[in-house]
């Protein structure tokens, strides 16, 4: 693989922000200096201007559903397609799920990976855990050999067989996942307060009524609940794509006790509010937890910029316009929206109408701090020698509107269609090779590597 030079870009880590030259060689990054003389390099060096665009280390999108098989149907990014809109939003890297289906971790595992073989980019898994059973304990130690370095768990989604109901069974759940060192995530909605509402519910059942149906109290006491247990065994504990000042309230009741909680959230949780899911669109934007209101989202962006959040992810879960379109009762509705490619121009965005984050903060909640929470630091998620040469050009200052024509989403519409941003990905780099570039799509379906958990 011939050797790249990147030249006069500001290169933006977690740490620093410095313009500096970088040279790759092979896979790797080998070389960073204020100056790196061409003819000091071998002459087969393909040299790339990066005068003013800022160079970043590859994203990470810590929580993404490609090919998902939901409801009978399957999502419209599959892998390959999940991977060409990754590389247009500057990620190099994702962290996708595989379903417990409840005979065998080990094979749950096996059977996803198999499926994820033609990724065009890098890729993690979480381990979803689904129902406790006596050798849970032997079945987490075979995926952490696997490379495992987190598990899934549902506090919600009993009709359909997600949820560990027992106390005491999702109990030995953690205890055996921290004797491993296994991260636990959590979904957190309370299935009773969820349950109780569908019962007594004597309304319609709208894209609207989505939001009433499943309360941010929902999650707020999902997150006391297993942040208790986390507390009694004291480990820490992932929290999924918090959505409400509900739930970030609780999580700060917990922290002042004592309770590690690493949290992340999503530009949707960020930026739309539940008023999108009015109308005949309602239903593109039904998603769970649903929408929240506008002050929900402000207490959300306050604990970003506060540093109360630790991961941005996207929960990219695409369906078609005509998948979501083809019910408009809430309980029927494929739930998800697409997101990955959004999601840097997105925070950019709100870095300058906010002026109080930097870019180097928004490369901790992308990528260095994804990288290091699911233990793929330093190979990922940083801009040091020796590291993996994922690499992103992004444009500051460019300005465009979002919509179906300026994404790459086989769903066919973006949540956030509209949007002026400013910011855009110019060049994607993946272990050395360039995968996007001139708005162009380079990557190479199967190329994408495994990536083992190394905590």
């Amino acid at each position: 693989m011939a050797k790249i030079l990147i030249k006069d870009g500001l290169l933006v880590d977690t740490e620093w922000q410095r313009h500096q030259d970088i040279l790759i060689d092979g896979s790797k990054i080998v070389r960073i200096a204020p100056h790196i003389d061409e003819s000091d390099v071998s002459p087969d060096v393909n040299i790339i201007s990066a005068d003013g665009l800022c160079v970043l280390p590859g994203l990470i999108d810590a929580h993404t559903h490609y090919h998902l098989v939901s409801r009978g149907t399957v999502t419209a990014d599959s892998f390959p397609e999940g991977s060409r809109l990754a590389a247009f939003g500057g990620v190099t890297t994702v962290v996708d799920f595989a379903d417990d289906n409840k005979k065998s971790l080990l094979s749950s595992f096996e059977e996803r990976r198999r499926e994820m073989r033609s990724m065009g980019i890098d890729y993690a898994l979480h381990q979803g855990v689904y129902a406790y059973r006596s050798d849970i304990k032997k079945e987490l130690e075979e995926v952490r050999k696997k490379g495992i370095g987190t598990i899934k768990i549902f506090t919600t989604y009993k009709n359909v067989g997600y949820l560990v109901e027992k106390r005491d069974e999702l109990e030995e759940i953690f205890k055996a996942a921290k004797e491993l060192g296994i991260m636990v995530s959590i979904h957190c909605e309370d299935d009773k307060i969820i349950t109780d509402i569908d019962k007594n519910w004597n309304g319609t059942y709208l894209p609207k009524d989505h939001a009433d149906m499943r309360p941010s109290e929902a999650e707020a006491e999902a997150i006391r609940y297993v942040g208790s247990i986390a507390g009694e065994l004291d480990m820490p504990i992932y929290i999924v794509h918090l959505s409400s000042a509900a739930g970030l309230e609780e999580v700060r009741r917990l922290r002042n006790k004592g309770v590690h909680l690493i949290v992340e959230t999503t530009p949707h949780y960020l930026f739309l509010d539940r008023s999108k899911l009015e109308g005949p669109d309602g239903p593109l934007y039904v998603m769970t937890p649903p929408l929240r209101t506008k002050e929900d989202n402000e207490a959300l962006q306050e604990a970003l910029l506060e540093g109360e959040i630790q991961v941005v992810a996207t929960d990219h879960c695409s369906f078609t316009k005509e998948q979501k379109l083809s019910s408009n009762d809430c309980r029927t509705i494929y739930p998800g929206i697409p997101g990955t490619e959004e999601m840097l121009p997105l925070l950019h965005t709100f870095a300058i109408s906010s002026g109080r984050l930097s870019l180097s903060q928004i490369v901790n909640l992308t990528s260095t701090g994804p990288a290091k929470a699911f233990g793929l630091y330093p190979t990922k998620g940083t801009l040091s020698e020796g590291s993996d040469a994922d690499i992103v050009l992004f444009n500051p200052d460019y300005s465009w509107t979002i919509n179906s024509d300026s994404i790459h989403s086989a769903s066919g519409y973006s949540a956030y269609d509209g949007m002026t941003v400013t910011g855009k990905v110019v060049m994607s780099i993946l272990r050395g090779r360039i995968i996007m570039g001139d708005g162009i799509y380079l990557g190479l379906e199967g190329d994408g590597q495994y990536l083992k958990a190394n905590r």
